[in-house]
């Protein structure tokens, strides 16, 4: 059993680094592998996640599982295409955060992800997870797994886990606003690029452009199969073509060029052997479609979020207090805090910030007749 010393020393190290504004990577890779100390693993595949729909945008792989076949598209269908009570989807809105395979089923079998896919593809004998929360949102969860002979994870270290939770989100979050103060390049707008996936999982066709948005979903040095993403949203929407949830998915992902990502999948209607035949979009994302996302990420209060969201409208301090019925010192105390949180100087460089460099160089370009930038 690690002792309470020790737990508290893992704690600490985790709190330490969520406070350091390192790039996402490191934290990572720091982060989990002070986690080891604590509650020992062979194995771990750390993720992010969009917050709003809680689909894999990324991931990343350490231990034994750096140098194997990664099966990481067969993960992702399975993963969400069925739910299952350790499903990440499900750690995002239970009530504790953390969960092990075996304390939950009482037998590892019983779990179908671990006995048809983590079993015979990796030989791992137990699978603890973690969603990496803070207040109602998910930005991420982790999976640490131990070897066919090693003992299960305790109720102890899963309690355990469940105190890092909300130190592995501010991590996330900390660790995508510090890509955002990185200019983004100016990528020539190709249109949305498209993949069919058809009833046997496989890609069938793309549209020109696919290959390189596929590319440059690659997370990072530890990053897992690129597809991993669209496979999330392959089986997603194979439980919408169920019934099983109301609505089509989709994800917002920050690229590996800085670009934000829109990525969209939908089951086609039936059509001679098409039969169950999946639609996958990825597109160059409006601002209105990621503004949201940064914003939480600065971790805002509600008034600073109406604050901020009246600045983007150009609103002055004297209208803004007006709106929210508060005093003016009162909204200059709010974006004092804002500008603190989003580590800028000025109104200015809080729109800049929020509607990211990706398209400030490109106002006043020609437009496509998609209606975006045409580069």
């Amino acid at each position: 059993m690690t002792s309470a010393l020790t737990l508290e020393r893992v704690r600490r190290d985790v709190e330490v680094v969520a406070h350091a504004g390192l790039d996402l990577d490191t934290f990572l890779a720091e982060a989990v592998e002070s986690v080891g100390r604590a509650t020992p693993w062979v194995a771990a595949c750390l993720a992010t996640h969009d917050p709003s729909t809680h689909l894999l945008t990324s991931a990343r792989k350490y231990g034994h599982l750096r140098d194997v076949n990664s099966h990481d598209h067969e993960f992702g269908l399975r993963e969400y295409g069925a739910v299952e009570p350790t499903a990440f989807t499900e750690l995002a809105v239970a009530e504790v955060p953390a969960r092990g395979v075996h304390l939950t089923h009482g037998d590892v079998a019983r779990s179908a992800r671990m006995n048809e896919f983590m079993v015979p593809r990796f030989g791992f004998g137990d699978e603890a997870r973690l969603a990496f929360r803070a207040g109602s949102q998910a930005w991420g969860a982790m999976a640490l797994f131990r070897g066919p002979d090693d003992p299960t994870f305790s109720a102890e270290e899963v309690a355990f886990l469940s105190t890092l939770s909300g130190w592995f989100a501010r991590g996330v979050r900390t660790g995508m606003l510090s890509r955002l103060a990185q200019a983004a390049p100016v990528v020539p707008a190709t249109g949305p690029a498209v993949l069919i996936v058809d009833a046997h999982d496989e890609v069938v066709q793309t549209s020109v452009g696919a290959e390189a948005r596929l590319a440059d979903l690659v997370a990072g040095e530890a990053s897992g199969d690129p597809l991993a993403p669209i496979s999330a949203l392959v089986g997603a929407a194979r439980r919408y073509a169920r019934g099983e949830v109301d609505t089509p998915p989709r994800s917002r992902v920050r690229a590996t060029s800085g670009m934000w990502l829109v990525l969209n999948a939908s089951p086609l209607s039936a059509v001679g052997d098409r039969d169950g035949d999946v639609v996958v979009t990825i597109e160059e994302a409006r601002p209105p479609e990621i503004v949201a996302l940064v914003v939480a990420a600065f971790g805002l209060t509600q008034r600073e979020r109406d604050v901020t969201q009246l600045v983007l409208q150009g609103v002055d301090t004297k209208e803004i207090a007006g709106t929210l019925h508060v005093s003016t010192y009162t909204v200059q105390d709010h974006l004092k805090s804002v500008f603190d949180k989003a580590d800028v100087r000025s109104r200015r460089e809080l729109i800049s910030r929020i509607y990211f460099d990706q398209y400030v160089p490109r106002l006043g370009s020609e437009l496509s007749p998609s209606g975006w930038f045409a580069g």
